[in-house]
């Protein structure tokens, strides 16, 4: 493979980026927990350029629980308009349930936006056929609301079903680390804990509807568990890595090399 692309001859600014090469700017929420690699926040799984920027003051609690998020919406065009001031050739964030602001988010940069992981739901409607369902992995059912589907150009009442992963206490070794009432000082988690426990409540999803044809995974955090999930239940899964390949894809088409 060549070391360089030879159709790049010559350079030139774009206006006001001070940095280029760059891949996806990536919008994280304003909370102190680590990331298993293939978790968004956590950039080395990723074969493209990673750039991060904090939405100041906005963190799980306030974007899943706020009734009203008016407040938040700032901060998070923020850090978008940084994010594409740096250069970023696409703007994805951290929590699928920043479905809430796609558009809001698309409408303040010029680059493409992929806000959540729900994006693709329809998607996996088309490709799976109308008579299957679709399976949406949430991390807590309650918080979803009309809005995050209908933003993300779902129709409402189609073939899909929701479900959260940590309803009724479930996954408790995510839940004691995303959850800042019972987080501890040093946010931690073990990931053969955290994966069996995920694992049996997708397992335990897809056995309910038998008719499920996909599963989309919403939280971010599911996705280093992405495989194991699929090897369970043995049909596509979409998650925040099929998303955010696709979207680098998009921004930064490859080109091929080989021969005939």
């Amino acid at each position: 493979m060549p070391l360089r692309d030879s159709a790049i001859t010559r350079i030139h600014a774009r206006r006001n980026q001070c940095c280029y090469g760059m891949g996806l700017g990536i919008i994280i929420l304003d909370d102190p927990y680590p990331g298993f690699p293939g978790d968004v926040r956590n950039a080395s799984a990723y074969p493209f350029p990673i750039q991060y920027e904090i939405a100041e003051d906005v963190d799980i609690a306030k974007l899943l629980r706020n009734e009203d998020k008016a407040e938040l919406l700032e901060p998070i065009l923020k850090a978008a308009r940084k994010l594409e001031r740096m250069g970023c050739r696409a703007i994805a964030a951290e929590c699928g349930y920043f479905a809430w602001f796609q558009k809001e988010i698309a409408s303040a940069v010029d680059v493409p936006v992929f806000a959540s992981s729900l994006l693709q739901i329809p998607l996996a409607q088309m490709v799976t056929g109308p008579d299957k369902v679709v399976g949406v992995l949430v991390a807590v059912a309650d918080y979803l609301r009309d809005r995050h589907l209908t933003g993300v150009g779902v129709t409402l009442g189609t073939n899909y079903v929701v479900h959260g992963a940590m309803d009724n206490g479930q996954i408790p070794e995510l839940h004691n680390l995303w959850n800042r009432d019972v987080r501890p000082d040093v946010p931690t988690a073990d990931y053969d804990l955290a994966e069996r426990e995920l694992v049996k409540v997708a397992k335990d999803f897809a056995l309910a509807h038998p008719n499920m044809g996909a599963m989309v995974l919403e939280c971010t955090g599911f996705q280093p568990f992405g495989r194991a999930i699929q090897r369970e239940i043995d049909m596509p899964v979409f998650s925040w890595s099929t998303l955010l390949d696709y979207a680098y894809s998009v921004a930064v088409h490859r080109d091929f090399y080989g021969h005939v």
